[in-house]
């Protein structure tokens, strides 16, 4: 079992940054590949960036690419997403979500996620 607890979230104005962070625990937390994702309401969950669980690969949603970067610290069990260049578009819940374990594909689909944290709001003002 593996917990997921985001935090970061805010209100930004257009073209700033932020960093979200996401706390993993569990026995075996840092065996497992981890994403973030966002939904705005009434839309379908989207992948934003996905590392695999020793940090190896990652990969990027198209409309972040060059934007967000994705790190994590596994011996601090967290994941970051530092968002810079922040667009109204990027306003959503964010959320993260953990895959595994020792996954090290390139499949991030939302219905591949084994474990979610409950989110955490990102609004950006133009």
């Amino acid at each position: 079992q593996v917990q997921l607890v985001e935090s970061g979230g805010g209100l930004v104005q257009a073209g700033g940054s932020l960093r979200l962070s996401c706390s993993a625990s569990g026995r075996t937390s840092s065996w497992y590949a981890m994403g973030w994702f966002r939904q705005i309401p009434g839309k379908e969950r989207e992948f934003v960036a996905g590392m695999s669980w020793d940090g190896g690969s990652t990969y990027y949603g198209e409309s972040v690419k060059g934007r967000f970067t994705s790190s994590r610290d596994n011996a601090k069990n967290t994941l970051y997403l530092q968002m810079n260049s922040l667009k109204a578009e990027d306003t959503a819940v964010y959320y993260c979500a953990a895959k595994g374990p020792l996954y090290s594909g390139s499949d991030y689909g939302p219905d591949g996620m084994n474990y979610w944290g409950k989110g955490t709001l990102v609004t950006v003002s133009s």
